[in-house]
């Protein structure tokens, strides 16, 4: 099996370790971390990774316990200590390298209905380099017998640098709980703030695809097909996570409570032999 990828056009270079959930280790603007970055060779673990990808689900499903079609099914509590199970299963499993050159990578991965997820699906990430930026597709087949839910999304994490800045807009933010579930939502016009003093680990809807992080050296646009964003960081930390979404934390044990809908939540669900696909894209420039 392949265990690293190199990508390189122009000053960007990227590093991506198929073994090690499919995930970015590292994104360079020349010598400049854009993500927090380690070269692939020397990553050992995906929690140390630039970026990763969110398959089926993103962020958490509460207590570990997906509640469908009438069914309880208990998940594997995947996050150390926490009760819940986090960021679904592609993160955590090795992908195949389908494709691969200077500039472009193609990865996948099966899943069979397991502990983790019990819903097979057929999921693939494409990576393409350019002069000053990273594409990246996700898509998902549902592959069970039976109509299934999903999402999908991307963690990366970027660098903090004392002058960052993180500026986007949106509609509403979703509140949290001590247990780390969201408990309402309330309007939110987004962010635009300095990220040395921000204290924030929420998921932003009516999100318009757009962000942007910018300091002295650099200014990265974030874009995505996604209208949903996690943001996580507090002043302790040395990066910002920006994560674009499909839906809302916990979105599949929050259906039908309080009259919420799969549209407001953004919960999709797949028919048998369907598929979904989203797109991210990672510009950066220099200041």
């Amino acid at each position: 099996m392949t265990t690293s990828l190199q990508l390189r056009s122009g000053l960007l270079r990227c590093d991506i370790r198929p073994d090690l959930g499919g995930c970015v280790a590292g994104l360079w603007r020349g010598d400049l971390p854009v993500l927090r970055s380690t070269p692939a060779e020397a990553l050992t673990t995906v929690r140390q990774a630039g970026c990763y990808p969110l398959v089926p689900y993103s962020n958490r499903v509460g207590q570990a316990r997906l509640k469908w079609a009438g069914t309880s099914h208990p998940l594997v509590q995947n996050n150390a200590a926490e009760p819940h199970a986090i960021h679904g299963v592609g993160w955590q499993r090795p992908w195949e390298v389908l494709e691969a050159d200077a500039q472009f990578a193609l990865l996948s991965y099966e899943h069979k209905s397991d502990a983790s997820w019990p819903f097979a699906f057929d999921t693939s990430q494409a990576f393409r380099l350019r002069d000053d930026e990273l594409e990246l597709t996700l898509s998902i087949t549902n592959q069970s017998s039976q109509a299934a839910p999903v999402g999908l999304g991307w963690h990366p994490y970027f660098v903090k640098r004392p002058a960052s800045h993180l500026r986007f807009a949106a509609s509403g933010r979703w509140e949290m709980g001590a247990d780390k579930l969201p408990t309402h939502r309330l309007p939110s016009t987004g962010l635009d703030q300095p990220c040395t003093t921000l204290d924030v680990d929420h998921c932003f809807d009516g999100w318009n695809g757009e962000a942007v992080l910018s300091d002295t050296g650099l200014r990265i646009c974030l874009a995505s097909s996604l209208n949903r964003l996690v943001v996580f960081t507090h002043p302790a930390r040395d990066t910002v996570a920006i994560e674009p979404v499909s839906h809302v934390n916990n979105a599949v044990n929050l259906l039908g409570q309080e009259g919420m809908t799969a549209e407001a939540l953004g919960l999709t669900v797949l028919l048998p032999g369907a598929s979904m696909s989203a797109t991210m894209t990672i510009r950066v420039e220099a200041v």
